[in-house]
Protein backbone atom coordinates (compact mmCIF):
# COMPACT_ATOMS: atom_id res chain seq x y z
CA UNK A 1 0.00 0.00 0.00
CA UNK A 2 1.27 3.49 -0.93
CA UNK A 3 1.00 6.10 1.89
CA UNK A 4 0.20 9.55 0.79
CA UNK A 5 1.81 11.82 3.34
CA UNK A 6 0.93 15.22 2.12
CA UNK A 7 0.56 18.00 4.21
CA UNK A 8 -1.39 21.11 2.79
CA UNK A 9 -4.22 23.70 3.93
CA UNK A 10 -6.19 22.54 1.11
CA UNK A 11 -8.03 19.36 1.70
CA UNK A 12 -6.82 16.12 0.15
CA UNK A 13 -9.24 13.83 -2.13
CA UNK A 14 -8.95 9.65 -2.30
CA UNK A 15 -10.67 7.63 -4.40
CA UNK A 16 -11.31 5.33 -1.24
CA UNK A 17 -11.64 8.27 0.82
CA UNK A 18 -12.63 8.14 4.62
CA UNK A 19 -12.85 11.99 5.79
CA UNK A 20 -11.93 13.05 9.34
CA UNK A 21 -11.92 15.98 11.12
CA UNK A 22 -9.93 17.08 13.73
CA UNK A 23 -10.62 19.38 16.50
CA UNK A 24 -7.80 20.87 19.44
CA UNK A 25 -8.74 23.61 21.42
CA UNK A 26 -5.09 24.54 22.88
CA UNK A 27 -6.85 27.05 24.99
CA UNK A 28 -8.49 24.40 27.21
CA UNK A 29 -6.52 22.58 29.10
CA UNK A 30 -7.02 19.21 30.88
CA UNK A 31 -4.36 19.00 33.33
CA UNK A 32 -0.73 18.26 32.96
CA UNK A 33 -0.11 15.36 30.54
CA UNK A 34 0.79 12.70 32.16
CA UNK A 35 4.21 11.31 30.79
CA UNK A 36 3.14 7.19 30.55
CA UNK A 37 5.05 6.57 28.41
CA UNK A 38 9.02 6.72 30.00
CA UNK A 39 9.26 3.53 30.98
CA UNK A 40 10.80 0.67 29.63
CA UNK A 41 12.39 -2.87 31.03
CA UNK A 42 13.08 -6.51 29.84
CA UNK A 43 14.05 -10.27 31.56
CA UNK A 44 18.00 -9.50 30.76
CA UNK A 45 19.47 -6.82 32.79
CA UNK A 46 23.18 -7.91 31.75
CA UNK A 47 22.09 -6.58 27.81
CA UNK A 48 22.30 -2.96 28.98
CA UNK A 49 26.12 -3.21 29.86
CA UNK A 50 26.83 -4.89 26.31
CA UNK A 51 28.30 -2.31 23.17
CA UNK A 52 24.44 -2.49 21.52
CA UNK A 53 22.48 -1.93 24.91
CA UNK A 54 24.17 0.50 26.59
CA UNK A 55 23.42 2.80 23.40
CA UNK A 56 20.27 2.01 23.65
CA UNK A 57 19.90 2.85 27.03
CA UNK A 58 21.26 6.44 25.91
CA UNK A 59 18.57 6.46 23.50
CA UNK A 60 15.82 6.02 26.06
CA UNK A 61 17.42 8.52 28.28
CA UNK A 62 17.38 11.27 25.02
CA UNK A 63 13.75 10.50 24.22
CA UNK A 64 12.35 13.59 25.87
CA UNK A 65 12.65 16.35 28.97
CA UNK A 66 10.78 13.80 31.32
CA UNK A 67 12.83 11.23 33.23
CA UNK A 68 13.01 7.72 31.71
CA UNK A 69 12.98 4.46 34.16
CA UNK A 70 14.18 0.94 33.16
CA UNK A 71 12.66 -2.02 35.33
CA UNK A 72 14.69 -5.21 34.61
CA UNK A 73 14.34 -9.08 35.86
CA UNK A 74 17.17 -11.07 37.29
CA UNK A 75 18.68 -7.96 39.48
CA UNK A 76 19.47 -10.30 42.75
CA UNK A 77 19.79 -13.69 40.21
CA UNK A 78 22.89 -16.29 41.20
CA UNK A 79 25.40 -16.55 37.76
CA UNK A 80 28.30 -14.90 35.83
CA UNK A 81 26.35 -11.88 34.67
CA UNK A 82 26.34 -13.31 30.96
CA UNK A 83 22.99 -12.49 29.20
CA UNK A 84 20.92 -14.98 26.95
CA UNK A 85 17.26 -14.90 26.19
CA UNK A 86 15.08 -14.28 29.52
CA UNK A 87 17.84 -15.06 31.92
CA UNK A 88 20.25 -12.64 33.40
CA UNK A 89 22.40 -12.55 36.97
CA UNK A 90 24.48 -10.61 39.09
CA UNK A 91 25.68 -12.89 41.75
CA UNK A 92 24.78 -10.10 44.39
CA UNK A 93 24.45 -13.07 46.91
CA UNK A 94 26.32 -16.34 47.84
CA UNK A 95 27.38 -18.06 50.86
CA UNK A 96 30.63 -19.50 52.36
CA UNK A 97 31.28 -22.76 53.93
CA UNK A 98 29.59 -21.98 57.10
CA UNK A 99 26.04 -20.39 55.52
CA UNK A 100 27.46 -16.62 56.31
CA UNK A 101 26.38 -13.87 53.37
CA UNK A 102 29.01 -12.59 51.03
CA UNK A 103 27.30 -9.80 49.15
CA UNK A 104 29.43 -8.93 45.64
CA UNK A 105 27.56 -5.67 43.91
CA UNK A 106 30.15 -5.20 41.19
CA UNK A 107 27.61 -6.46 38.59
CA UNK A 108 24.49 -4.61 39.51
CA UNK A 109 26.77 -1.04 40.19
CA UNK A 110 27.72 -1.88 36.53
CA UNK A 111 24.01 -1.97 35.63
CA UNK A 112 22.66 1.09 37.17
CA UNK A 113 26.10 3.29 36.68
CA UNK A 114 25.41 1.87 32.84
CA UNK A 115 21.40 3.76 33.27
CA UNK A 116 22.60 6.86 35.95
CA UNK A 117 25.56 7.65 33.43
CA UNK A 118 22.74 8.06 30.32
CA UNK A 119 19.83 10.02 32.08
CA UNK A 120 17.73 6.68 32.58
CA UNK A 121 17.01 5.76 36.12
CA UNK A 122 16.14 1.94 38.10
CA UNK A 123 12.90 1.04 38.42
CA UNK A 124 14.67 -1.75 40.98
CA UNK A 125 12.65 -4.90 41.17
CA UNK A 126 13.92 -7.04 44.09
CA UNK A 127 14.27 -10.32 42.72
CA UNK A 128 14.82 -12.69 42.20
CA UNK A 129 15.93 -15.81 44.92
CA UNK A 130 19.69 -15.90 44.80
CA UNK A 131 20.66 -19.77 44.69
CA UNK A 132 22.00 -19.75 47.98
CA UNK A 133 18.95 -18.81 49.05
CA UNK A 134 15.87 -20.60 47.52
CA UNK A 135 13.70 -23.31 49.87
CA UNK A 136 14.32 -25.57 45.91
CA UNK A 137 17.61 -24.18 44.33
CA UNK A 138 18.21 -27.30 41.72
CA UNK A 139 17.70 -26.89 38.57
CA UNK A 140 18.59 -23.48 39.11
CA UNK A 141 19.67 -21.86 35.71
CA UNK A 142 17.89 -22.87 32.66
CA UNK A 143 18.16 -21.82 28.82
CA UNK A 144 15.39 -21.05 26.42
CA UNK A 145 15.00 -20.03 22.70
CA UNK A 146 12.14 -18.38 20.80
CA UNK A 147 10.75 -22.06 20.33
CA UNK A 148 10.41 -24.02 23.69
CA UNK A 149 7.78 -24.06 25.99
CA UNK A 150 8.07 -20.52 28.81
CA UNK A 151 7.64 -22.73 31.87
CA UNK A 152 11.08 -24.31 31.06
CA UNK A 153 12.08 -20.95 32.62
CA UNK A 154 10.55 -21.57 36.64
CA UNK A 155 13.70 -23.02 38.23
CA UNK A 156 15.22 -22.70 41.44
CA UNK A 157 15.35 -18.79 41.43
CA UNK A 158 11.53 -18.84 41.42
CA UNK A 159 10.98 -19.94 45.27
CA UNK A 160 10.56 -18.48 48.41
CA UNK A 161 13.91 -18.23 50.99
CA UNK A 162 14.72 -20.46 53.13
CA UNK A 163 15.27 -17.95 55.25
CA UNK A 164 13.36 -14.62 55.39
CA UNK A 165 15.23 -12.41 57.71
CA UNK A 166 18.30 -13.53 55.30
CA UNK A 167 16.36 -12.18 52.49
CA UNK A 168 15.60 -9.12 54.55
CA UNK A 169 19.70 -8.63 55.21
CA UNK A 170 19.93 -8.97 51.98
CA UNK A 171 17.68 -6.25 50.76
CA UNK A 172 19.01 -3.77 53.76
CA UNK A 173 22.49 -4.05 52.58
CA UNK A 174 21.14 -3.38 48.63
CA UNK A 175 19.78 -0.53 49.69
CA UNK A 176 22.46 0.81 52.05
CA UNK A 177 25.32 -0.11 49.45
CA UNK A 178 23.14 1.91 46.75
CA UNK A 179 22.78 5.04 48.74
CA UNK A 180 26.34 5.14 50.01
CA UNK A 181 27.19 4.71 46.22
CA UNK A 182 24.61 7.17 44.82
CA UNK A 183 24.05 9.68 47.93
CA UNK A 184 20.47 9.26 49.24
CA UNK A 185 18.62 12.12 47.07
CA UNK A 186 19.45 9.98 44.11
CA UNK A 187 18.08 6.59 45.09
CA UNK A 188 15.01 8.57 46.46
CA UNK A 189 14.30 9.34 42.98
CA UNK A 190 14.00 5.10 41.77
CA UNK A 191 11.06 3.54 42.17
CA UNK A 192 11.71 0.10 44.07
CA UNK A 193 9.24 -3.23 43.59
CA UNK A 194 9.22 -6.63 44.73
CA UNK A 195 9.35 -9.59 42.59
CA UNK A 196 7.62 -10.03 39.14
CA UNK A 197 4.17 -11.75 38.90
CA UNK A 198 3.96 -13.37 42.24
CA UNK A 199 0.20 -14.63 41.19
CA UNK A 200 1.93 -17.13 38.36
CA UNK A 201 5.03 -19.31 38.43
CA UNK A 202 7.40 -16.42 38.64
CA UNK A 203 7.07 -17.10 42.57
CA UNK A 204 6.57 -20.55 43.18
CA UNK A 205 4.77 -19.86 46.76
CA UNK A 206 1.49 -19.22 47.97
CA UNK A 207 0.07 -15.35 48.16
CA UNK A 208 0.93 -15.81 51.71
CA UNK A 209 4.34 -16.76 51.02
CA UNK A 210 4.70 -14.01 48.69
CA UNK A 211 3.34 -10.90 51.30
CA UNK A 212 5.77 -12.38 53.67
CA UNK A 213 8.35 -11.85 51.30
CA UNK A 214 7.05 -8.17 50.51
CA UNK A 215 6.71 -7.47 53.95
CA UNK A 216 10.18 -8.21 54.77
CA UNK A 217 11.40 -6.40 51.65
CA UNK A 218 9.38 -3.19 52.53
CA UNK A 219 10.44 -2.89 55.31
CA UNK A 220 14.38 -3.51 54.98
CA UNK A 221 14.39 -0.89 52.05
CA UNK A 222 12.61 1.32 54.49
CA UNK A 223 15.29 0.53 57.27
CA UNK A 224 18.27 1.54 54.86
CA UNK A 225 16.19 4.64 53.15
CA UNK A 226 13.03 5.18 55.06
CA UNK A 227 11.98 7.59 52.18
CA UNK A 228 12.60 5.31 49.63
CA UNK A 229 9.40 5.14 47.04
CA UNK A 230 7.91 1.79 47.06
CA UNK A 231 5.29 -0.04 45.41
CA UNK A 232 3.54 -3.28 43.99
CA UNK A 233 2.63 -6.02 43.67
CA UNK A 234 3.44 -6.44 39.67
CA UNK A 235 0.89 -8.89 38.83
CA UNK A 236 0.18 -10.53 35.74
CA UNK A 237 -3.45 -9.66 34.36
CA UNK A 238 -5.50 -7.01 35.90
CA UNK A 239 -8.49 -6.79 38.46
CA UNK A 240 -10.90 -10.17 37.39
CA UNK A 241 -10.96 -13.35 38.29
CA UNK A 242 -7.51 -15.05 40.09
CA UNK A 243 -5.75 -11.67 39.11
CA UNK A 244 -8.09 -9.72 40.57
CA UNK A 245 -8.24 -12.01 44.01
CA UNK A 246 -4.61 -11.54 44.32
CA UNK A 247 -4.72 -7.84 43.79
CA UNK A 248 -7.01 -7.45 46.50
CA UNK A 249 -5.62 -9.61 49.23
CA UNK A 250 -2.93 -7.67 48.37
CA UNK A 251 -4.02 -4.37 48.93
CA UNK A 252 -6.51 -5.37 52.05
CA UNK A 253 -2.84 -6.86 53.60
CA UNK A 254 -0.95 -3.87 53.12
CA UNK A 255 -4.03 -2.19 54.59
CA UNK A 256 -4.81 -4.01 57.79
CA UNK A 257 -2.86 -6.81 57.77
CA UNK A 258 -0.48 -8.14 60.12
CA UNK A 259 2.92 -6.78 58.95
CA UNK A 260 5.52 -10.11 59.02
CA UNK A 261 8.11 -8.35 59.36
CA UNK A 262 7.17 -5.33 62.04
CA UNK A 263 4.27 -7.16 63.74
CA UNK A 264 2.53 -3.82 63.40
CA UNK A 265 -0.66 -3.53 61.06
CA UNK A 266 0.28 -2.77 57.39
CA UNK A 267 2.67 -2.09 55.15
CA UNK A 268 3.23 1.61 53.15
CA UNK A 269 3.05 1.71 49.60
CA UNK A 270 4.02 4.26 47.70
CA UNK A 271 2.17 3.46 44.36
CA UNK A 272 0.16 -0.02 43.35
CA UNK A 273 1.54 -1.20 39.92
CA UNK A 274 0.32 -4.44 37.42
CA UNK A 275 0.54 -5.70 34.42
CA UNK A 276 -1.34 -5.27 31.35
CA UNK A 277 -0.92 -7.39 28.21
CA UNK A 278 -3.17 -7.33 24.60
CA UNK A 279 -3.70 -10.99 23.09
CA UNK A 280 -2.87 -10.77 19.20
CA UNK A 281 -3.90 -14.23 17.25
CA UNK A 282 -3.11 -15.25 13.71
CA UNK A 283 -5.97 -15.57 11.54
CA UNK A 284 -6.44 -18.73 8.87
CA UNK A 285 -7.53 -17.36 5.75
CA UNK A 286 -11.55 -17.18 4.90
CA UNK A 287 -13.59 -17.01 1.66
CA UNK A 288 -14.23 -13.15 2.98
CA UNK A 289 -10.44 -12.47 4.05
CA UNK A 290 -6.94 -13.64 3.63
CA UNK A 291 -5.17 -14.90 6.42
CA UNK A 292 -3.63 -12.07 8.77
CA UNK A 293 -2.75 -10.96 12.32
CA UNK A 294 -5.16 -9.47 14.23
CA UNK A 295 -3.66 -7.55 17.34
CA UNK A 296 -6.36 -7.03 20.52
CA UNK A 297 -6.36 -3.68 22.38
CA UNK A 298 -9.29 -4.32 24.59
CA UNK A 299 -6.86 -7.56 26.61
CA UNK A 300 -4.81 -4.71 27.80
CA UNK A 301 -7.39 -2.38 28.45
CA UNK A 302 -9.46 -4.42 30.01
CA UNK A 303 -6.45 -5.92 32.68
CA UNK A 304 -6.85 -1.74 33.29
CA UNK A 305 -10.17 -1.60 33.99
CA UNK A 306 -10.21 -4.30 36.04
CA UNK A 307 -7.13 -3.23 38.22
CA UNK A 308 -8.49 -0.04 38.52
CA UNK A 309 -12.32 -1.37 39.79
CA UNK A 310 -10.24 -3.42 42.42
CA UNK A 311 -7.69 -0.06 43.85
CA UNK A 312 -11.04 1.98 44.11
CA UNK A 313 -12.71 -0.89 46.59
CA UNK A 314 -9.77 0.86 48.93
CA UNK A 315 -10.53 4.49 49.62
CA UNK A 316 -7.07 4.96 51.68
CA UNK A 317 -4.97 3.52 48.74
CA UNK A 318 -6.86 4.98 45.89
CA UNK A 319 -4.48 8.54 45.67
CA UNK A 320 -1.47 6.64 45.33
CA UNK A 321 -0.19 6.67 41.91
CA UNK A 322 -0.32 3.72 39.63
CA UNK A 323 2.07 2.64 37.04
CA UNK A 324 1.59 -0.37 34.52
CA UNK A 325 4.90 -2.12 35.32
CA UNK A 326 4.55 -4.33 31.93
CA UNK A 327 2.15 -2.75 29.45
CA UNK A 328 2.66 -5.02 26.02
CA UNK A 329 1.08 -6.26 23.08
CA UNK A 330 1.60 -9.70 24.19
CA UNK A 331 2.61 -11.56 27.04
CA UNK A 332 6.51 -12.94 25.76
CA UNK A 333 9.11 -10.62 24.33
CA UNK A 334 11.14 -13.34 23.61
CA UNK A 335 8.75 -16.15 22.56
CA UNK A 336 7.87 -15.83 18.16
CA UNK A 337 5.26 -16.75 16.58
CA UNK A 338 2.65 -15.59 13.04
CA UNK A 339 0.62 -13.82 16.36
CA UNK A 340 3.72 -12.10 17.07
CA UNK A 341 4.37 -10.32 13.60
CA UNK A 342 3.71 -7.14 14.70
CA UNK A 343 6.56 -6.32 16.02
CA UNK A 344 9.11 -5.15 12.96
CA UNK A 345 6.94 -2.66 11.15
CA UNK A 346 4.11 -0.17 12.54
CA UNK A 347 1.11 -1.94 13.89
CA UNK A 348 3.36 -2.10 16.77
CA UNK A 349 3.69 1.89 17.33
CA UNK A 350 0.12 2.46 16.03
CA UNK A 351 -1.12 -0.02 18.66
CA UNK A 352 1.10 1.54 21.53
CA UNK A 353 -0.66 4.95 20.73
CA UNK A 354 -3.87 3.37 21.22
CA UNK A 355 -3.29 1.55 23.84
CA UNK A 356 -1.54 4.07 26.38
CA UNK A 357 -3.69 7.40 25.37
CA UNK A 358 -6.94 4.75 26.04
CA UNK A 359 -5.32 3.89 29.30
CA UNK A 360 -4.83 7.65 30.03
CA UNK A 361 -8.76 8.12 29.20
CA UNK A 362 -9.29 5.31 31.33
CA UNK A 363 -7.36 6.34 34.58
CA UNK A 364 -9.00 9.84 34.02
CA UNK A 365 -12.56 8.25 34.11
CA UNK A 366 -11.59 6.33 37.35
CA UNK A 367 -9.53 8.77 39.17
CA UNK A 368 -6.64 7.16 39.36
CA UNK A 369 -3.45 8.86 38.50
CA UNK A 370 -1.20 7.02 36.41
CA UNK A 371 1.95 7.44 35.90
CA UNK A 372 3.81 4.83 33.97
CA UNK A 373 3.04 2.69 31.03
CA UNK A 374 5.89 0.38 30.75
CA UNK A 375 7.07 -1.23 27.51
CA UNK A 376 8.61 -4.42 28.21
CA UNK A 377 10.87 -4.17 25.06
CA UNK A 378 14.64 -3.58 24.57
CA UNK A 379 17.42 -5.29 22.70
CA UNK A 380 19.37 -8.93 22.30
CA UNK A 381 22.75 -8.95 21.04
CA UNK A 382 24.27 -11.52 18.74
CA UNK A 383 20.39 -12.29 16.60
CA UNK A 384 19.63 -12.03 13.21
CA UNK A 385 18.28 -8.69 11.83
CA UNK A 386 14.90 -8.11 12.42
CA UNK A 387 14.12 -11.46 13.71
CA UNK A 388 10.93 -10.99 15.27
CA UNK A 389 10.91 -10.56 18.64
CA UNK A 390 10.48 -7.44 20.69
CA UNK A 391 12.55 -5.62 20.98
CA UNK A 392 13.25 -1.71 20.44
CA UNK A 393 16.11 -1.86 18.02
CA UNK A 394 17.88 -4.80 16.04
CA UNK A 395 21.84 -5.01 15.74
CA UNK A 396 21.89 -1.10 16.62
CA UNK A 397 19.18 -0.07 14.52
CA UNK A 398 16.37 1.79 15.93
CA UNK A 399 12.81 -0.23 15.30
CA UNK A 400 9.74 1.90 14.14
CA UNK A 401 8.33 1.24 17.71
CA UNK A 402 10.93 3.19 19.05
CA UNK A 403 9.86 6.23 17.40
CA UNK A 404 6.29 6.19 18.54
CA UNK A 405 8.33 6.88 22.07
CA UNK A 406 10.40 10.24 20.28
CA UNK A 407 6.84 11.51 19.62
CA UNK A 408 5.20 10.71 22.89
CA UNK A 409 8.82 12.92 24.35
CA UNK A 410 7.89 16.54 21.75
CA UNK A 411 5.02 16.32 23.76
CA UNK A 412 4.81 18.26 26.68
CA UNK A 413 3.12 20.67 29.33
CA UNK A 414 -0.56 20.59 29.68
CA UNK A 415 -2.99 17.86 27.96
CA UNK A 416 -5.57 20.03 25.86
CA UNK A 417 -9.35 19.43 24.35
CA UNK A 418 -8.66 17.10 21.32
CA UNK A 419 -11.69 15.17 19.58
CA UNK A 420 -11.66 13.28 16.14
CA UNK A 421 -14.79 12.59 14.12
CA UNK A 422 -13.44 8.81 13.75
CA UNK A 423 -12.34 8.08 17.32
CA UNK A 424 -14.37 5.66 18.24
CA UNK A 425 -15.98 5.57 22.07
CA UNK A 426 -13.71 4.86 24.89
CA UNK A 427 -15.97 2.21 26.43
CA UNK A 428 -16.41 0.38 22.79
CA UNK A 429 -13.12 -0.06 22.46
CA UNK A 430 -12.85 -1.67 25.97
CA UNK A 431 -15.77 -3.63 25.12
CA UNK A 432 -14.62 -4.62 21.33
CA UNK A 433 -11.39 -3.73 20.46
CA UNK A 434 -11.01 -2.08 17.15
CA UNK A 435 -12.37 -4.91 14.92
CA UNK A 436 -14.91 -3.04 12.92
CA UNK A 437 -14.56 0.85 11.90
CA UNK A 438 -11.16 1.79 12.27
CA UNK A 439 -10.07 4.50 14.81
CA UNK A 440 -8.32 7.91 13.92
CA UNK A 441 -7.20 8.86 17.81
CA UNK A 442 -5.59 11.93 18.52
CA UNK A 443 -3.61 13.39 21.53
CA UNK A 444 -2.88 17.38 22.16
CA UNK A 445 -0.29 19.38 24.52
CA UNK A 446 0.16 23.09 25.04
CA UNK A 447 3.69 23.95 26.43
CA UNK A 448 3.48 28.04 27.37
CA UNK A 449 6.53 28.06 28.29
CA UNK A 450 8.15 27.09 24.85
CA UNK A 451 5.18 28.45 23.03
CA UNK A 452 4.43 24.47 21.55
CA UNK A 453 1.33 23.12 20.00
CA UNK A 454 1.57 19.48 19.85
CA UNK A 455 -1.00 17.01 18.13
CA UNK A 456 -0.65 13.35 17.34
CA UNK A 457 -2.85 11.53 15.39
CA UNK A 458 -2.99 7.82 14.79
CA UNK A 459 -5.07 5.52 12.43
CA UNK A 460 -5.47 2.07 14.32
CA UNK A 461 -7.31 -1.28 13.57
CA UNK A 462 -6.38 -4.16 15.21
CA UNK A 463 -6.32 -6.26 11.77
CA UNK A 464 -2.98 -6.34 9.85
CA UNK A 465 -4.67 -5.78 6.56
CA UNK A 466 -4.96 -2.60 4.05
CA UNK A 467 -7.42 0.05 4.53
CA UNK A 468 -8.18 3.14 2.71
CA UNK A 469 -5.93 5.96 4.02
CA UNK A 470 -7.85 8.58 6.34
CA UNK A 471 -8.07 11.72 4.62
CA UNK A 472 -7.66 14.11 7.93
CA UNK A 473 -8.40 17.93 8.31
CA UNK A 474 -7.35 19.14 11.38
CA UNK A 475 -8.52 22.54 13.32
CA UNK A 476 -6.63 23.89 15.90
CA UNK A 477 -8.16 26.78 18.10
CA UNK A 478 -7.00 28.53 20.72
CA UNK A 479 -3.92 30.18 19.51
CA UNK A 480 -2.71 33.55 20.90
CA UNK A 481 -4.76 36.09 19.16
CA UNK A 482 -1.79 38.39 17.76
CA UNK A 483 0.11 35.23 16.36
CA UNK A 484 0.23 35.49 12.54
CA UNK A 485 2.30 32.39 11.76
CA UNK A 486 3.72 29.28 13.13
CA UNK A 487 6.09 26.51 12.44
CA UNK A 488 4.88 23.38 11.47
CA UNK A 489 7.11 20.48 11.91
CA UNK A 490 5.36 17.03 11.10
CA UNK A 491 6.90 13.61 11.87
CA UNK A 492 5.47 10.63 10.65
CA UNK A 493 5.68 6.96 11.26
CA UNK A 494 4.42 4.38 7.94
CA UNK A 495 5.83 2.23 5.27
CA UNK A 496 8.00 5.09 4.37
CA UNK A 497 9.42 7.13 6.80
CA UNK A 498 10.76 6.31 10.43
CA UNK A 499 11.06 2.53 9.43
CA UNK A 500 14.05 0.68 9.00
CA UNK A 501 12.34 -2.24 8.73
CA UNK A 502 10.60 -1.97 5.07
CA UNK A 503 14.29 -0.06 3.84
CA UNK A 504 15.70 -3.40 5.15
CA UNK A 505 12.95 -5.47 3.21
CA UNK A 506 14.09 -3.28 -0.14
CA UNK A 507 17.65 -4.37 0.41
CA UNK A 508 16.61 -7.46 -0.38
CA UNK A 509 16.89 -8.56 3.94
CA UNK A 510 20.31 -8.35 4.23
CA UNK A 511 21.94 -10.14 7.51
CA UNK A 512 25.15 -9.00 7.12
CA UNK A 513 24.52 -5.14 5.62
CA UNK A 514 27.38 -3.59 4.15
CA UNK A 515 28.59 -0.80 5.87
CA UNK A 516 27.06 1.81 3.37
CA UNK A 517 23.56 -0.24 3.68
CA UNK A 518 24.46 -0.50 7.79
CA UNK A 519 24.11 3.63 8.20
CA UNK A 520 21.11 3.76 5.41
CA UNK A 521 19.30 1.58 8.01
CA UNK A 522 20.51 3.59 10.97
CA UNK A 523 19.22 6.72 9.03
CA UNK A 524 16.13 5.01 8.30
CA UNK A 525 15.58 3.98 12.19
CA UNK A 526 15.06 7.82 13.46
CA UNK A 527 12.53 9.99 13.70
CA UNK A 528 11.52 11.49 10.23
CA UNK A 529 9.30 13.75 8.76
CA UNK A 530 7.41 14.21 5.88
CA UNK A 531 9.15 17.44 4.40
CA UNK A 532 10.93 20.09 5.66
CA UNK A 533 8.94 22.36 8.49
CA UNK A 534 6.91 25.06 6.72
CA UNK A 535 4.99 28.10 8.31
CA UNK A 536 1.22 27.88 8.19
CA UNK A 537 -0.83 31.17 8.63
CA UNK A 538 -2.76 31.76 11.77
CA UNK A 539 -5.87 34.33 11.57
CA UNK A 540 -7.90 34.54 14.81
CA UNK A 541 -5.89 32.36 16.91
CA UNK A 542 -7.09 29.42 14.53
CA UNK A 543 -5.25 27.28 11.51
CA UNK A 544 -6.24 24.78 9.06
CA UNK A 545 -3.97 21.99 7.81
CA UNK A 546 -4.62 18.27 5.91
CA UNK A 547 -3.28 15.26 5.93
CA UNK A 548 -3.34 11.46 4.43
CA UNK A 549 -2.61 9.41 7.15
CA UNK A 550 -1.99 5.12 5.81
CA UNK A 551 -3.63 2.49 8.56
CA UNK A 552 -1.47 2.01 11.35
CA UNK A 553 0.21 5.29 10.67
CA UNK A 554 0.68 8.00 12.86
CA UNK A 555 1.74 11.68 12.57
CA UNK A 556 2.95 14.19 15.23
CA UNK A 557 2.22 17.93 13.92
CA UNK A 558 4.34 19.99 16.46
CA UNK A 559 3.17 23.80 16.24
CA UNK A 560 6.15 26.64 17.51
CA UNK A 561 5.58 30.23 17.60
Amino acid sequence: MISLPYLAIACLSSVAAHWVTVTVDASKSLGPLPQTSRFFGCDEPNEATQLNGSALIKELGELGPSQTYFRTHNLLTTGDGSPRLKWGSTNAYTEDGAGNPIYNWTVIDNIFDTYLERNVKPYAQIGFMPKALSTNPDPYEFYFDETLSYNVIFTGWSYPPKSYQKWAELVYQWVKHSVERYGAEEVNSWYWEVWNEPNIPYFNGTEYDFLILHDFAVDAVRRALSTARIGGPEIAGGGTGTSGDYLRQFLQHTVDGQNAATGQIGTELDFISFHAKGSPIYINATAATPEHLQMNVSAALQNARDAFNVIKEFPTLDHLPVIIGEDDPDGCAACASPAYGYRNGIVFPSYTAESFVRQLDLAAEYGIDLQGTLTWAFEYDGRKYFDGLRVLTTNGIDKPILNIFRMFGKMTGNRVQARSSAQLALQDVVANSVQNATDVGVLASSDESSGKVAVMIWHYHDDDLPKPDAQIEVDVHGLTKNCKSVKLTHYRIDDNHSNSYTTWLEMGSPQQPTTEQYETLRTAGQLQTVSRAKRVRVTGGELRVSLSLPIHGTSLLVFEQ
